[in-house]
C-alpha cells in the first residue's frame, strides 16, 4: 500500500517517506463496465462485496457468482448474469429535473435494539489503532473489532469492511462502524443499507450527515477518543452519557 518517495525539503537537504498508493480499478459487472474507482491495492474482493452490497446491487455475498481480478480489473459475476446494473448515488428529491435533498423515505431506516456503552466505543476508538495517511473503519461487535480496513478514502475503508461482514455471515445489527475523518451522509446511507446502528468517527459529521442519520434511528458519535466526543443523532443508544 506505500512506496518510497524521495523529496527536496524546502529548507535544504532531502528526505524519503512512504507514500500511500493509488489504484485506478475498472470494475465491469456482467461484462458490463460500472464504474471505475481509486482505491488502495490489495483486498478488492472485500471491497467489491461491499461495494456492490451498498450499492444495491446485490443483497447478499451469494448472489456473486465469480470474482476475476486482473491487475486493476475487477471482473464479476452475478448468479443473475442478465441483470443490468448501476451505480446509486445516495437517493435525492427535486422537481423540474433539479436535485434538492435527500429524500429520506427511500433509505431504510436502522431496525435493532442495540445499544453501546461509553467504554465500548472508547475501547473501539483504541483498537483502530492510528492509522498513518490512510483513512482507516472497523466493525467492532461483541467487545471487539470483527473486521478492519485501510484505503485512501473512508467511504472504500467502509465499503471492504461492509464486504467482509457479507462473507463471513455477520449481523450487522450487533454492530458498530468506527472509523476515522469526517462522517458524510454517504457513510450514513451505507449504514443504513447494511443495517449498522452505530457509526462512530475521530472526526465530526457533517450537518447533512446528522439530518439524515436523526430520520432513520442511525446513532453517530463524533470526536470519538478525544476529550471533545459528543452524541450527535439518537443519544437514546449510548449508556453512560455524562457519566
Amino acid at each position: 500500500m506505500f512506496k518510497r518517495i524521495a523529496c527536496i525539503r524546502i529548507g535544504g537537504g532531502s528526505a524519503a517517506h512512504d507514500a500511500a498508493e493509488e489504484a485506478p480499478t475498472a470494475i465491469f459487472v456482467n461484462g458490463r463496465h460500472l464504474t471505475t474507482v481509486t482505491l488502495s491495492p490489495g483486498g478488492f474482493e472485500d471491497f467489491i462485496t461491499g461495494y456492490l452490497y451498498t450499492e444495491e446491487i446485490i443483497g447478499s455475498a451469494d448472489e456473486i457468482e465469480s470474482v476475476r481480478i486482473e491487475g486493476n480489473r475487477i471482473s464479476v459475476i452475478t448468479k443473475n448474469v442478465f441483470k443490468r446494473v448501476s451505480v446509486k448515488k445516495t437517493i435525492l428529491s427535486g422537481c423540474g429535473g433539479a436535485v434538492s435533498y435527500i429524500d429520506t423515505r427511500k433509505l431504510p431506516a436502522i431496525d435493532s435494539d442495540l445499544m453501546v456503552s461509553v467504554p465500548e466505543v472508547e475501547a473501539a476508538v483504541a483498537a483502530l489503532a492510528a492509522p498513518g495517511p490512510l483513512d482507516a473503519v472497523a466493525l467492532a461487535g461483541g467487545g471487539r473489532i470483527v473486521a478492519r480496513a485501510e484505503d485512501l478514502d473512508r467511504h472504500n475503508a467502509l465499503d471492504r469492511v461492509i464486504g467482509r461482514g457479507l462473507q463471513d455471515g455477520l449481523d450487522f445489527s450487533r454492530t458498530v462502524a468506527v472509523g476515522t475523518g469526517t462522517v458524510t451522509s454517504e457513510m450514513v446511507r451505507k449504514c443504513l443499507i447494511a443495517g449498522i446502528p452505530v457509526l462512530v468517527s475521530t472526526g465530526v459529521p457533517t450537518a447533512l450527515a446528522v439530518e439524515v442519520a436523526e430520520e432513520t434511528g442511525l446513532c453517530i458519535v463524533g470526536f470519538a477518543g478525544t476529550p471533545e466526543m459528543g452524541v450527535y443523532a439518537h443519544p437514546e443508544r449510548v449508556i453512560g452519557l455524562g457519566a
